[in-house]
């Protein structure tokens, strides 16, 4: 089963969403603030985080911070604020998707189980890529370069694969949503993907301005520029 974490200070939707989670099959487990949320973090076992922005002793944005010097968990914001500058932080430090209240039912579940899907998914058959010195180990999903480890979400490590098993092609970004939502309704917009892309690149390149790895073909899409062998 499951286990999901919701972070959410307003009692009756939080009520409102463990109902439709635990009738979905989720084992779900609540908190109402920014630490209360941190402490079952650092001690239960998660396989996604759903977190409100305003919270009463802090931000979704500042734990989400925090989650990521620690995991690659799924995180999902769920939130009022519904501005492209909200939408596009909360991306940008290591959110997985992002919805805005109000929200359809159907549709919520439906990116909760695309986003653990994902998560678990593995590519290919090899158990290892090499590309310059990034290295994926594929039975973990741990990325390294130059031997240090590096910390991606699902959907970064994701796309990462989707750049790696095509080495030297052109990917257009139709294509690249297309595979990144695994053939579902896209949820995600081109801007969605080219914050994905700039929070790998800051990762993976030495120079984010002057890309190795995943560079822009102008008005085609993206490649990855780098030979890749797979054992």
């Amino acid at each position: 089963m499951n286990r999901l974490l919701l972070v959410e200070d307003d009692e009756s939707l939080a009520l409102g969403i463990e109902f439709t989670l635990k009738d979905e099959g989720y084992e779900v487990l609540q908190a109402r603030t920014m630490e209360n949320g941190k402490k079952l973090f650092q001690t239960e076992r998660l396989d996604l985080i759903i977190l409100d922005v305003n919270l009463p002793d802090g931000s979704g944005y500042e734990l989400c911070k925090y989650i990521r010097t620690k995991s690659n968990v799924p995180i999902m914001f769920l939130t009022a604020l519904d501005e492209e500058i909200n939408i596009v932080l909360g991306l940008e430090i290591g959110g997985d998707d992002y919805m805005t209240k109000p929200f359809g039912v159907r549709e919520f579940l439906s990116r909760i189980k695309a986003l653990i899907r994902r998560n678990y998914r593995r590519e290919g058959n090899c158990n290892k890529l090499k590309s310059g010195d990034i290295t994926v180990e594929m039975s973990t999903a741990s990325v390294k370069k130059n031997k240090e480890e590096i910390v991606l979400t699902a959907q970064e490590y994701k796309l990462l694969l989707i750049f790696m098993n095509n080495p030297k092609k052109i990917l257009k970004r139709n294509d690249i949503l297309k595979e990144l939502t695994e053939g579902e309704d896209a949820f995600f917009d081109e801007n969605t993907l080219s914050v994905y892309i700039k929070r790998i690149r800051a990762k993976i390149e030495e120079k984010e301005k002057n890309p190795e790895y995943i560079i822009t073909q102008r008005g085609l899409g993206y490649m990855w520029d780098k030979s890749v062998v797979k054992e």
